[in-house]
């Protein structure tokens, strides 16, 4: 509810329309026992923490929060449980620039070197750059990958017949012309094959 734009009063009304059964007894119970000055959100939120979410949950969560990283989760996956779970560990990134710190140091090394140069400490700027920096990388990939695949098309056995076809389809009309090159005949004067009047018939040297 926190995260949501909207005031402590409609924060503390959805909150509350999500109750159910025991749980909204005791939050009507609460409220009626308290002055109407007091039933606050933050009220709320710590009457609920104090009657639902035990000391040993909250521990488990701040362990959590401790041991994160992004791994195999995307940019954005990797934003929204870091900010899930740093609800747990306030005194641990209290400040932006820790928040900053701890979320560079849990992405992944591949995105880390792009960043960490930077030196960014502005939380939101550093998640916008850490989402550039993982698309740049896709794009690689992907480009990567289709080099990959026009090598192989190329090397392989029906990249050559593909390489063979295309000359012999080059080649084949070439062929059909000098095959239809019409020989000349045997010249009656000197006997031999030549173009054009004989240079005998002429009175020319050969």
């Amino acid at each position: 509810m926190d995260d949501l734009d909207c005031s402590v009063e409609q924060k503390l009304k959805g909150a509350v329309s999500l109750l159910r059964d025991e749980a909204y007894q005791w939050w009507l119970t609460m409220r009626d026992g308290t002055p109407a000055d007091r039933v606050t959100w933050e009220l709320f939120k710590t009457a609920f923490k104090g009657k639902y979410v035990g000391a040993s949950y909250v521990e488990a969560r701040r362990k959590e929060f401790l041991n994160l990283v992004q791994g195999g989760k995307t940019v954005a996956e990797y934003e929204a449980e870091f900010l899930r779970l740093s609800r747990y560990a306030v005194g641990i990134v209290a400040t932006e620039y820790e928040r900053s710190v701890r979320f560079e140091d849990g992405l992944r090394d591949d995105l880390k070197v792009l960043i960490a140069p930077q030196r960014e400490r502005d939380f939101v700027v550093l998640v916008e750059k850490a989402k550039i920096a993982e698309e740049v990388k896709r794009t690689e990939r992907q480009n990567c990958e289709k080099d990959r695949n026009s090598f192989r098309r190329d090397s392989g056995p029906s990249g050559g017949a593909n390489k063979n076809a295309k000359r012999a389809r080059v080649e084949e009309p070439v062929r059909a012309v000098l095959m239809n090159v019409v020989r000349p005949p045997i010249c009656g004067d000197c006997g031999k094959v030549h173009l054009g009047e004989c240079r005998k018939r002429s009175g020319a040297c050969f």
